[in-house]
């Protein structure tokens, strides 16, 4: 006997049947989306554990199961990153930048992978544009920069620099970085110099500088007095020489460089400042305030001057100017060195206690103690940090 249906019994198992699809679909969507999730929170607990093996295994399978996911594609490239795997990595970071144009992330690994390979051009474009995306991430800048250094841009490397330095101005790689770039920059321009005029009196001068940040202090007294020989008249070179003897604690000299410093610009400040401390130095006490008198006369904020006159005063033994100044000094301390701020207020303390002042001279030391246990604190905290990174390094 042959099996025959109804024509109403046979719709009614089309749609049964239908029903059943979607039925299926829905459940097979669900598992795979439960898949996803599973593997997906796999491999960031094994990131989050270092387990970089397990991770790119995880977020491969999370990547496969649901391939339009930006974030799985990117979390496996940093996997496959930290295991070395530039090549392997960048298809994944590309495609994670092409899910999703503007999140964050993916163009600086893919610049920082492509940077790893030597391939400089490629890994500037790709951290360009992650600084695009994410103008205030320090760290693209920073990459940036590194990526132009190896390129041999060193002028465009600077510029990168500075912006991440602005951004994060305690980040150590950062400055190192930066100090790089503008060495690099000094010395195509000292080359550049010596190339087009040899015996100029500005190489002495460049070559003067170089020879001060190598702490070869003769070298470079002898190269400004080179520049000085060729270009005698020139406003500031005295006061480098100066600057130079000074740190060479040969005062007399530094005290003749200041001095035929002001006889070309005599509205130096810097020069009448610095004369003036050294004249200090030299136990000339009653030279240092005529000459400080002078700076904050033009200047009434100029630097430290009220806590160098304040000193000068009280060796004099003018005891209630010498309070004047040392009072001037703790209320732009803001704007000062925090050492001449503290020691300001010891000062103050000794010079009260002269004056017959006790409670004034209480609050003085109060105030200087609670600084320096400040000061104390914060030395010791940098130093326990220091500490801490170093072994981090060392791990």
């Amino acid at each position: 006997m042959g099996i025959s249906l109804k024509a109403s019994k046979l719709k009614s198992l089309q749609g049964f049947l239908a029903a059943f699809g979607v039925l299926a679909l829905a459940t097979l969507v669900w598992a795979q989306e439960s898949n996803f999730e599973k593997s997906f929170n796999e491999g960031t607990g094994a990131m989050r554990e270092g387990n970089w093996n397990l991770a790119a295994a995880s977020f491969t399978r999370a990547a496969k199961l649901l391939p339009t996911s930006a974030e799985a594609h990117f979390n496996l490239g940093l996997a496959l990153l930290q295991q070395a795997r530039y090549q392997d990595a960048i298809p994944e970071f590309n495609r994670a930048a092409t899910l999703s144009p503007r999140l964050r992330g993916p163009h600086l690994f893919l610049g920082i992978a492509q940077y790893r390979l030597n391939n400089y051009s490629p890994a500037i474009s790709a951290l360009r544009k992650e600084t695009e995306i994410d103008r205030k991430n320090a760290q693209s800048w920073m990459w940036l920069g590194v990526a132009q250094l190896a390129a041999g841009d060193a002028e465009g490397a600077t510029l990168s620099l500075d912006e991440a330095a602005h951004l994060s101005p305690d980040n150590v790689d950062i400055l190192y970085h930066r100090g790089r770039a503008h060495m690099l920059v000094s010395n195509e321009s000292y080359e550049q110099m010596y190339k087009a005029d040899p015996n100029s009196w500005r190489v002495h001068q460049a070559l003067a500088q170089s020879f001060v940040e190598a702490d070869r202090l003769d070298d470079a007294a002898q190269e400004c007095q080179n520049a000085l020989n060729l270009r005698a008249s020139e406003p500031g070179l005295h006061e480098e020489l100066a600057d130079i003897y000074w740190k060479q604690n040969q005062l007399e000299k530094a005290e003749t460089a200041f001095q035929e410093e002001l006889k070309i610009d005599p509205e130096s400040l810097s020069s009448r400042y610095k004369l003036a401390v050294v004249s200090l130095e030299r136990s000339k006490p009653d030279v240092t305030v005529s000459l400080l008198s002078e700076v904050l006369h033009q200047s009434p904020e100029y630097r430290d001057a009220h806590y160098q006159k304040g000193r000068a005063e009280a060796q004099l033994g003018h005891v209630e100017d010498a309070i004047v100044d040392f009072k001037a000094e703790v209320t732009e301390g803001q704007k000062g060195d925090p050492e001449a701020v503290r020691q300001s207020y010891y000062q103050l303390a000794q010079l009260y206690r002269r004056a017959h002042q006790p409670e004034e001279a209480k609050a003085a030391l109060d105030a200087f103690l609670r600084l320096k246990q400040a000061e104390d604190a914060s030395q010791a905290q940098k130093l326990e940090d220091k500490l801490k990174k170093s072994a981090q390094v060392n791990r």
